[in-house]
């Protein structure tokens, strides 16, 4: 994969700042709590989380496999913390609270999401970066592994952030 310069230069968040984000991401948003989505780790230019299979998130009864949904809504979710983050990463000179308020304008433009293989597993690995962060919008590639690592989907999508 060829070298690509980030979109902001490597920083080093505050803990305010990461508990702010996990608590929004994870608790204050009511669909990510219910979808299980918990955050495993944060860069300025990745993020990335998990979701832990249960009977509820089936899509094929028979196979037990992950409904497509979930999956969706999974990568747009991760996608909107991507640009989060790289918000919080580009106004490194607010106050981690300053940061936090960035998001309250933050929404889905457009999505895409690619099912390459069927979601069945224990749990599922998620990562996401921005590949542009603008003025007023922002771009994101996101991916959804298996448990054994495998790639089952991918995703793209547009957020507004102002």
């Amino acid at each position: 994969m060829p070298h690509r310069t980030p979109l902001v230069p490597e920083v080093v968040f505050e803990d305010e700042f990461i508990d702010g984000v996990k608590k929004i991401f994870e608790e204050m948003i009511v669909f990510n709590r219910m979808l299980g989505l918990k955050i495993t780790a944060i860069t300025a230019t990745q993020v990335k989380a998990r979701i832990e299979m249960r009977n509820e998130l089936v899509g094929h009864y028979a196979y037990n496999r992950i409904h497509g949904g979930v999956i969706s809504a999974s990568l747009d979710a991760l996608g909107g913390l991507a640009v989060m983050v790289a918000l919080g990463a580009r106004h490194m000179d607010e106050s981690p609270q300053q940061r936090l308020q960035r998001f309250a304008k933050l929404g889905t433009i457009d999505l895409r999401v690619d099912y390459l293989r069927p979601g069945i597993g224990d749990w599922f690995d998620l990562r996401a970066e921005v590949m542009r962060l603008g003025s007023r919008v922002a771009s994101t590639r996101m991916e959804f592994f298996g448990a054994d690592g495998k790639l089952l989907s991918t995703g793209s999508a547009a957020y507004i952030v102002s």
